[in-house]
């Protein structure tokens, strides 16, 4: 079945379009291409056959359940590839993303993550780094496990960052990956910010500004985006708080 599944062609879109946007856009705002879902093996791969047997075939080594990851990740790389041909002066980034983890652990083993994921992170990175762009990745909870690997890859910034999930707090990350990774993220959208009150909305991201500005390259963002049981004067009091906080 997976070896017969279509996957769409590079050559199927119209990249024109793609530049003559991103030349509308000019510099006034940072451009990039990509996003959570490229390659996201696990995830995008699991809305097409599940999750849960996205996993076992990893773990089972399934060839024709890996050989159409590869076939995805291949278009999602030549879509890139001439989205940089045409667009690449205007980019400022590329986004990636994976989500490796649970709140509590890994979602998978590093044995696993060096085995079939990374080789597909790398020729990302590669690409990106080929036209003088960073890589930044999205991961959703616990997931500093890997960054270790994506500093040795060339990844220069990590995304996300949900600060309840196990080693994720921004004292650990600025601990063990401050300076060598740029963070985004921190300010939990499932935490004060929510469920608590303004001044608790406020204190925490004061106390995150306080660690994560000690170390190169930290922006200051919600772990997602705001959901809509947030309270609206929570929402006014976290960019207050940058404002107030976010400068030396």
């Amino acid at each position: 079945m997976f070896y017969n599944f279509p996957v769409p062609d590079a050559d199927d879109f119209d990249y024109t379009s793609a530049r003559d946007l991103a030349e509308s856009y000019g510099k006034d705002m940072a451009l990039y291409i990509g996003g959570p879902g490229t390659p996201d093996v696990i995830n995008s791969n699991g809305r097409i056959m599940g999750t849960e047997d996205v996993l076992i075939h990893l773990a089972m080594e399934d060839e024709a359940a890996l050989a159409f990851m590869r076939r995805r990740a291949d278009f999602q790389l030549k879509h890139m590839e001439r989205l940089l041909d045409a667009c690449g002066k205007y980019l400022d980034f590329v986004w990636l993303g994976e989500d490796l983890g649970t709140q509590i652990a890994p979602m998978i083993s590093l044995e696993m993550y060096r085995k079939h994921i990374k080789p597909i992170h790398k020729r990302f990175v590669d690409l990106a780094s080929a036209y003088g762009l960073p890589a930044m990745i999205h991961t959703c909870g616990s997931s500093s496990w890997a960054y270790e690997d994506f500093i040795e890859m060339g990844m220069r910034g990590v995304d996300t960052l949900q600060p309840e999930a196990k080693n994720m707090s921004p004292a650990y990350l600025a601990e063990k990956f401050g300076g060598r990774l740029n963070f985004r993220g921190c300010i939990s959208t499932a935490g004060a910010l929510a469920y608590g009150s303004a001044e608790e909305t406020e204190k925490v991201c004061r106390d995150t500004l306080e660690i994560m500005m000690k170390v190169r390259g930290y922006h200051f963002a919600p772990t997602h985006q705001i959901q809509d049981n947030t309270p609206v004067v929570n929402v006014v009091a976290m960019y207050n708080a940058a404002h107030k906080y976010g400068r030396y």
